[in-house]
């Protein structure tokens, strides 16, 4: 794929797919790849394994390795594959490395895990796992509010590959600003915070937002994606309103049940077990009722 259609990728609704886990405890191989197949039948094109809905910093990274090869082989020639990375910066880079060998065309780097992060540090660190991969399009996720547009800049300028931004931060007026002084043309712009965020960000700029509730109702996050793009925000919010409460059960709490509510939803169609690894957990009997009423209620 050339960058220009990277970047069109991430025009889009960008997919998080989970990670599902078998009663032993170990990755769930033959659920993995149906709940991929449902995806790509679903009609998604763009395809993030190892992303937080994936519970990337639960996986082992044989674990990543398997998830990011099992991806590419279900998705064959149906989807852009952005595989997550993160970590240690050699550990960062070779998981890159290890998506470009298994035939993946992106790459969106975590946050870096580390109490004390400045500014060019951030640019050291997305830049040497950009250019170690000059051949992926690279996607930096952005969470950090302190971050500023000018550092990811002076990152796009060295480095043409990063062809997007993850963008992350929970305040429309930051990122428009964020957008503008980094280059609101030079990135693709993805609301990384999902639907609930999708209409206020693509008013500012964005063009594609991730999602996890897609794992569960592929239908409902497309017709979203249909709506902002025709810039039809009535009938986007119409769409947001029927995934409020889903969205609010998984935003609880600082994000405690983000992933939880997702395997619980799927587990009461039937898809995948609800099993999660710590620090997240299952949730409790009471609460699972309103989920399963939720995804019940939706196209599926």
């Amino acid at each position: 794929m050339t960058f220009e259609t990277l970047r069109a990728a991430l025009a889009d609704v960008v997919a998080i797919p989970v990670t599902p886990f078998a009663e032993d405890g170990r990755v769930d191989s033959a659920a993995h790849r149906a709940l991929l197949h449902r995806l790509l039948d679903g009609g998604v094109r763009t395809l993030t394994p190892n992303g937080n809905t994936g519970e990337f910093y639960a996986l082992t990274p044989d674990e990543r390795r398997a998830v990011t090869e099992a991806t590419v082989a279900e998705a064959a020639d149906r989807a852009a594959i952005l595989v997550g990375v993160g970590h240690d910066l050699p550990t960062a880079v070779g998981a890159a490395r290890h998506a470009r060998d298994t035939g993946a065309h992106m790459v969106m780097v975590h946050q870096p895990v580390h109490p004390y992060v400045s500014e060019s540090g951030w640019v050291d660190y997305h830049r040497a796992i950009a250019e170690a991969v000059p051949e992926l399009g690279v996607v930096p996720y952005v969470r950090n509010p302190l971050l500023s547009g000018e550092r990811l800049a002076e990152l796009g300028a060295a480095c043409p590959n990063v062809v997007g931004v993850k963008y992350a931060v929970p305040d429309a007026a930051r990122f428009a600003g964020f957008a503008r002084d980094a280059g609101l043309d030079r990135f693709v712009w993805v609301a990384g915070l999902a639907e609930p965020y999708a209409p206020s960000y693509f008013s500012a700029g964005a063009t594609g937002f991730t999602s996890g509730l897609v794992n569960v109702a592929p239908a409902l996050s497309l017709e979203m994606l249909a709506a902002l793009r025709a810039g039809d925000y009535g009938t986007a919010m119409k769409v947001w309103e029927r995934i409020r409460r889903f969205e609010e059960l998984r935003a609880a709490n600082g994000n405690a049940d983000n992933v939880t509510v997702v395997k619980e939803a799927l587990a009461s169609l039937g898809l995948c077990r609800r099993d999660i690894r710590p620090p997240s957990r299952e949730l409790p009997e009471d609460a699972r009722a309103e989920v399963a009423a939720i995804a019940g209620g939706w196209p599926i």
